[in-house]
């Protein structure tokens, strides 16, 4: 036996989470296809304005003066400046986004409009960074089929919605239903993601005319551990 004789026929083991951050690695990786990132559908504020749909989100959200809601993936800010005027001065909007530049171009539309209201954060892909019992309504527009680790980043989302008894707080998602490749998710896989991280789907519809679907979550009893999520097959 020739200890020294080089092995031949040997593949190389990949580690499946040699691209995922460290900090996801505890948690199922996804299990379906992630979007690159994209901006706004619409092509200018005017357009989304003339349809309605910030006005019909919010409305359907029970968005109320005084709230405090979080903006996720705020990018330019159409939903910020929104929300900031819905909320009121009694109100507080936090505005998050993952891309720095973004974000400062965000700051500089904030402090040009005087949006007192508005508080801005550098998020992570996996980790929204939202202080804990902290909001009424989380929005998600357009952005949720970018999630690369959606089972860390809803797990980690949790402790920020408010726990009142009498009005506890909610994720509000609006995407679309089309493959993920094209900017969109079918809303049973958005359900079964939101559903393995220990949420109730409250709420759900159609609206096409706003540029896709409506739905509400509330998380429900306590967050599975990491190693407990199931991971949901891609759904149509």
């Amino acid at each position: 036996m020739l200890l020294g004789a080089p092995l031949t026929g040997c593949k190389r083991v990949e580690d499946p989470d040699a691209n995922r951050p460290e900090t996801s690695r505890a948690y199922p990786p996804a299990s379906r296809p992630v979007s690159q990132l994209a901006g706004n559908q619409w092509s200018t504020e005017t357009a989304r304005d003339k349809v309605g749909e910030a006005e019909e989100i919010m409305k359907a959200a029970s968005l109320d003066p005084g709230m405090t809601v979080a903006d996720i993936g705020a990018g330019e800010g159409y939903y910020t400046v929104r929300l900031a005027e819905r909320v009121g001065e009694n109100g507080r909007v936090l505005a998050q986004d993952i891309d720095e530049g973004a974000i400062k171009r965000l700051a500089d539309r904030v402090a040009r409009d005087r949006l007192n209201n508005v508080s801005i954060k550098l998020g992570a892909g996996d980790d929204p960074r939202l202080p804990e019992d902290s909001f009424d309504r989380i929005f998600m527009v357009h952005m949720y089929h970018e999630i690369r680790e959606p089972y860390a980043f809803l797990s980690r989302l949790r402790p920020a919605i408010k726990r009142n008894m009498d009005s506890p707080g909610e994720v509000i998602v609006v995407d679309v239903n089309r493959p993920i490749e094209q900017h969109g998710i079918a809303p049973k896989q958005l359900f079964c993601e939101f559903e393995a991280v220990g949420y109730q789907l409250l709420g759900f519809m159609e609206r096409p005319e706003l540029g896709g679907y409506f739905a509400r979550f509330r998380p429900v009893g306590k967050a599975p551990l990491p190693g407990k999520i199931k991971p949901c097959t891609a759904k149509k």
